[in-house]
């Protein structure tokens, strides 16, 4: 079966366009999202043929409907899918990926969660703190020692490298590479990526599997107190990860976890320096920030959109979606849809939890694993500079990444 638009594909929402190959669209698409939630609950997109779900109760819907999944290969050939194979060459990117848990569907997905979660867990978490909170500080002073710079380069991407990093136990010497291969890899989940993108994400597979090959296999022989030494450990009526499967979680741990908290790092200052009375109240009571970090994400998500694969017709808002159809959940929009939130494009630091019950971690099956450790990170960082360097601000208005899938500022330049 082949998957087909509309009989009549619906013309362009009026107002702004969803334009995300567009810089000016890149560095504020929430106006464009009001004019699709208004326009209706779907929309087709012909440049990337997906359609668009802009409202917040469709979102937290078909993240949890079955009836769509993040792959069609527990259920069909790329054949009877009416979809093509991905070529030959991208095959290190394409079992990488294909392997982790974020591009599986149960029953292979709620087994390597279940192993996974008893290394990774919650006192796995809790054992970090310490060691987020000395690496934040160390950034932030030396940053502040130097009268300011690029928070980016200097604090929002070092920080959940080094954690990362030390929660694996990857030596210190090798750290550097982590970053690269991220953002190589990263850069395929972006609509309709280019063949460069996919040459570097091609390369940085293989290099960081062969680099991720030879360290379990270091841990097998020589086990310490790390997570990689744990995910070797983790088993379930003897059950095992094998060693692809163990590589893949490695890889999306660091690439959803760190590009995820450098993002709402840089958004989220640039947002605290947009809205001055909402970065007073922080200083004046820290102990809103915990409250204040979910504004963040609702506020201005750093992952834009979540794709999914349609497996059984659905219909949403009386369009019929065909099984073979791809949908793009358009997380911006649903975190700013006034259906859910009160007075959704306000910034509010105060904003109740019941009020924040955003969609920036995903939900249903798929919902993100590091959630717990990016909330103790972004506390830390945010915290450290409330606390110890008061008085930061911006230099100039920053350039945004090309990125709109994970989106970000190019650079934050501030000063004190």
């Amino acid at each position: 079966m082949t998957p087909t638009s509309p009989a009549s594909p619906a013309s362009p929402s009026p107002g702004p366009a969803f334009e995300p190959w567009s810089p000016s669209f890149v560095a504020d698409p929430y106006p464009a999202y009001e004019a699709l939630r208004a326009a209706g609950r779907a929309h087709w997109f012909e440049p990337t043929r997906q359609w668009l779900i802009p409202h917040y109760d469709d979102v937290n819907a078909l993240l949890r409907d079955r009836r769509l999944g993040r792959t069609y290969l527990h259920r069909f050939t790329h054949e009877e899918f009416g979809r093509q194979a991905p070529p030959a060459e991208h095959e290190p990117f394409t079992t990488l990926n294909g392997n982790g848990m974020l591009d599986l569907e149960a029953p292979v997905h709620s087994r390597i969660r279940r192993l996974v979660a008893k290394a990774f867990t919650p006192r796995t978490v809790e054992n970090l703190a310490p060691t987020v909170e000395r690496l934040a500080a160390e950034l932030i002073t030396s940053l502040h020692a130097d009268g300011g710079g690029d928070l980016l380069s200097r604090v929002a991407e070092p920080l959940p490298v080094a954690v990362i990093a030390e929660m694996l136990g990857i030596p210190a010497a090798d750290r550097g590479l982590l970053r690269p291969w991220s953002a190589a890899i990263t850069g395929m989940y972006e609509l309709n990526p280019t063949e460069e993108s996919a040459r570097r994400a091609v390369a940085a597979s293989e290099e960081f599997s062969a680099y991720l090959h030879e360290l379990i296999a270091a841990r097998r022989t020589d086990p310490g107190e790390d997570l990689i030494s744990a995910l070797i450990a983790a088993r379930e009526d003897g059950d095992v990860l094998s060693e692809q499967e163990m590589i893949s979680t490695i890889v999306l741990l660091l690439n959803a976890g760190h590009e995820a908290t450098v993002n709402t790092t840089t958004i989220g200052w640039l947002t605290l320096f947009r809205h001055p009375e909402q970065l007073r109240l922080l200083y004046d009571a820290p102990d809103r920030l915990r409250d204040g970090v979910d504004e963040m994400l609702r506020y201005d998500t750093p992952l834009q959109l979540f794709e999914r694969w349609v497996l059984d017709d659905i219909e949403v808002g009386g369009t019929v979606i065909p099984r073979g159809s791809e949908v793009a959940l358009l997380f911006g929009s649903a975190n700013r849809d006034p259906a859910r939130f009160t007075d959704p494009d306000r910034f509010d630091v105060t904003r109740p939890a019941a009020d924040n019950r955003h969609v920036s971690f995903g939900a249903g099956i798929h919902y993100c694993l590091g959630a717990p450790l990016a909330r103790l990170e972004l506390g830390a960082s945010f915290g450290t500079f409330l606390r110890q360097a008061p008085g930061l601000r911006l230099v100039a208005e920053p350039a945004w990444s090309p990125g709109y899938v994970i989106r970000g500022p190019e650079e934050l330049l501030v000063t004190w």
